[in-house]
């Protein structure tokens, strides 16, 4: 008598199935270099750290990608991509940076812990919202993406106080039912946010480079593309309603 696969079941080879696997394992290496990273941030290392938050993005940005290629969640469907891209992130994108700004010495004393917390606790909540991402894959809210919020709080090295209120107000706007654009997702604009987000790319490595000392200039540039990518959406859509 013939077996009859489960509903949903995918024939693969053994070659295909290792290969899925080594997807999840590539997604999982960036736990390690979020350790990695931790490691410079203790001593103190920003730069260094900041090098291996970068490698973490790049991690972060092809493996998706290469999940969907291979047809991991079908061929792996033991392993939670989805879970383990979350785990990963909050590792990456939440408590290394919380780390990072709650001990830059940048922020007010006494609100640096609890800035810190907040960032922790708020970025954990936001991972687990399900109404994260919109229809459009528009980002909810501010969407915890606190190693580049702690970058820019050590390339403008803003005074304690004003450094200690803009990260308050971003730990508020994670719950404010605002949009903000996803760099590869968003349809809308896309022939201008990818070109955009190259730039932006560059322009980080060069910081790194020069040890955080780079002309006005390229700190404009940097601010300007952070401001499209966190405001264009609201502003189009403000636009759209003051025309109607």
């Amino acid at each position: 008598m013939d077996q009859v696969r489960p509903e949903g079941a995918v024939s693969v080879t053994p070659a295909h199935r290792a290969a899925a696997f080594s997807v999840h394992v590539f997604t999982a290496l960036g736990a390690g270099v979020a350790l990695l990273a931790m490691l410079q941030a203790v001593r103190e290392h920003w730069t260094a750290m900041f090098w291996w938050l970068g490698v973490a993005l790049i991690i972060d940005g092809i493996d998706g990608p290469l999940a969907r290629w291979l047809d991991v969640a079908n061929v792996q469907p033991d392993w939670s991509g989805d879970v383990l891209d979350l785990v990963v992130d909050f590792t990456t994108y939440v408590f290394v940076p919380a780390y990072a700004i709650t001990a830059s010495g940048m922020l007010l004393p006494l609100a640096a812990p609890v800035i810190g917390v907040a960032i922790a606790v708020t970025g954990a909540l936001y991972f687990a919202d399900r109404r994260m991402k919109s229809a459009d894959n528009h980002f909810r809210g501010f969407p915890g993406l606190w190693n580049i919020a702690a970058f820019y709080l050590f390339l403008l090295h803003p005074p304690p106080l004003l450094g200690t209120l803009g990260l308050a107000i971003l730990i508020a706007l994670t719950f404010v039912p605002f949009h903000v654009i996803h760099p590869v997702r968003v349809a809308r604009l896309r022939w201008l946010t990818l070109p955009l987000i190259a730039l932006w790319a560059v322009l980080v490595i060069d910081v790194l480079a020069e040890n955080f000392t780079v002309s006005p200039i390229v700190t404009a540039l940097l601010c300007a593309i952070g401001l499209y990518i966190v405001a264009s959406d609201s502003a189009i859509r403000l636009l759209r309603s003051l025309k109607a």
